[in-house]
């Protein structure tokens, strides 16, 4: 806590690091895939709120992750082409790693990001497109996500070890701590290790410092769901990051299995661990036994996600919120009279946007259900359309409907793609009864329309496989509620008929039995007081602001952070 009291504009005192293999600050900087990368834009947004003291290190990606086009229902992908020169600073220092036995060279793009106090925070974007660089290597930061295995592994040694290193080189030589979000980043305990070696010491098990190390790190898990932490074959690691980096046998101690597994790394060699929802550390502590998994629940950052229209609202009844979100739960005390004009026009704004650029028939007094994820079967994007003559009679006896889809599937993702093109062939399904579109490319632009511009926001995962979600809490900081599936962040912030509504019990359920519950709910609780009981429906507007988005914002994360992970 030391920092915190000292000139926090001195880059000399920055005492944490955050490490993330992507992160979402905006649109004109692609260089982010989704929720986690989104997630680790709003944190340090936060941090430059709070003036906290830290600095920010993920990789440049100039192809993006891609561009999103949908051509009669087929996803089709294309490089995401941006100029870091446009938006961001190089800087004179390099680094140089050792990638397959080759010297790689990496610089670093400075961005600043500015708080509401001021305060900035610096994120550096490693890049490995330096004409020293062989051909190969020069195209290690071109892709996020892309290529095969050991195309991954060239990476996250950039992000972990070039990025330790080119902190060191660019003057921050205060770090108390280490945050890694997410496995990916994991090669940094090995380079903290490495410069903690004993040359005059045999037994490897007391070669290096690995409590001082611990000490260091701090590391947040984001995924339930096995493919999501990165294992690499032993023979690639030592081909690629080199045998001798660590010694070998001392190496063996981080293999999960007979494989160098990231999250493992990172599990072994920190003194905080946390999951990102409560339940989700309850299924973290499962999958990973014997290690102490702390929970902090996600959040999303207020300024970023709330909408032009409740801004203006919020500022009038909260003039604080903008510094204190805690203050949001003020937002009871606000009409339901201006809750509910503030929603219609931000609606009014979502309707324009896809009729005009959809050549759909969107209705502003149609209740309209939004759903935004990654297209990946686990999470159900399809359970909406379990029963679709159910969901027409539902339409067209109890209340119209009309529904905005988007999301990206992953380029290797073949399920996920072939979900996307039958949500798009399912308009036709449904005929003139509920119109229906598949918004394509779906960012940050398009997720702030459509989050604040829809009636209740749906979700739909299979349990247990939820880590947290954000984009329900982006829901409620504008007045919308949620209608999803018990698990993630939504086992904290559901109260029922309150904050939303639930689908399905907390315990395991069927995709029966969850489109079932979710049938019944639209068509005897959510529809009739949609278009019958506005005072309930606006009532509970109120609520998802004031109890859910005081509560599920970045900035409350950070105190947590702050607290119990960092000078805990």
């Amino acid at each position: 806590m030391k920092h915190l009291i000292k000139n926090q504009h001195d880059k000399n005192i920055r005492s944490i690091a955050y490490f993330s293999m992507e992160i979402g600050l905006k649109d004109t900087i692609p260089t982010f895939s989704g929720g986690l990368g989104v997630l680790a834009g709003d944190t340090l947004k936060s941090f430059a709120d709070l003036v906290v003291p830290i600095v920010g290190v993920t990789l440049l990606s100039r192809n993006g992750y891609f561009r999103q086009e949908i051509i009669d229902g087929v996803q089709k992908e294309f490089p995401e082409e941006w100029d870091p020169a446009q938006v961001m600073t190089l800087m004179p220092q390099k680094v140089v790693i050792m990638i397959e036995g080759r010297d790689v060279v990496v610089q670093a793009w400075k961005y600043k990001h500015k708080g509401v106090k001021d305060f900035e925070v610096p994120i550096f974007f490693l890049d490995t497109n330096v004409e020293e660089n062989h051909e190969e290597d020069k195209e290690i930061t071109n892709q996020l996500y892309g290529g095969d295995q050991r195309y991954r592994i060239k990476q996250e040694a950039v992000l972990g070890i070039a990025g330790v290193r080119i902190l060191e080189a660019l003057g921050y030589n205060g770090i108390d701590k280490y945050h890694m979000n997410e496995g990916h980043s994991a090669f940094l305990t090995l380079e903290l290790l490495r410069r903690t070696e004993n040359l005059d010491e045999n037994d490897f098990n007391k070669k290096y410092d690995t409590k001082l190390v611990k000490e260091l790190c701090a590391f947040t898990t984001h995924t339930p769901v096995p493919a999501g932490h990165d294992q690499f074959e032993v023979s690639d690691y030592e081909q690629i990051v080199g045998r001798d980096f660590i010694d070998n046998d001392f190496m063996k101690r981080f293999y999960y299995g007979d494989k160098i597994n990231m999250t493992h790394l990172a599990l072994n060699n920190s003194n905080h661990i946390n999951g990102v929802a409560v339940k989700h550390a309850q299924v973290s502590q499962d999958m990973f036994p014997g290690y102490p998994i702390d929970s902090i629940t996600n959040g999303v950052h207020s300024l970023t996600w709330t909408s032009d229209e409740f801004q203006d609202l919020f500022d009038k009844h909260i003039p604080g919120w903008r510094h204190d979100q805690f203050n949001l739960r003020y937002a009871i005390s606000i009409s339901r009279k201006e809750i509910w004009e503030a929603h219609s026009a931000a609606k009014k704004k979502l309707i324009e946007t896809v009729n005009t650029q959809y050549k759909t028939q969107f209705k502003d007094d149609v209740f309209t259900i939004g759903f935004a994820r990654r297209s990946t079967l686990y999470k159900r994007p399809y359970l909406l359309f379990s029963d679709i003559e159910r969901l027409k009679t539902i339409a067209a006896k109890v209340g119209k409907i009309q529904i905005i889809y988007a999301g990206k599937a992953h380029p290797s993702d073949g399920g996920g793609k072939d979900m996307i093109k039958k949500i798009f062939d399912t308009k036709k399904l449904l005929s003139d009864n509920i119109e229906l579109v598949y918004l394509s490319n779906y960012n940050m632009k398009v997720a702030k329309i459509l989050i604040s511009g829809v009636d209740i926001w749906l979700n739909t995962p299979r349990k247990p496989m939820e880590a947290s979600g954000t984009s329900g809490m982006k829901a409620s900081h504008n007045a919308v509620p949620n209608f999803s599936v018990l698990d993630g962040w939504w086992l904290e912030g559901h109260i029922e008929n309150v904050t939303g509504w639930s689908i399905g019990h907390k315990n395991e359920s069927s995709d029966e039995e969850d489109a079932e519950d979710l049938y019944v709910k639209l068509a005897e609780i959510i529809l009739p007081m949609y278009y019958h009981e506005w005072d309930k429906w606006t009532e509970i507007m109120k609520y998802a602001i004031a109890f859910n988005a005081s509560f599920f914002n970045t900035n409350r994360m950070v105190h947590q952070y702050v607290l119990n992970s960092y000078f805990h």
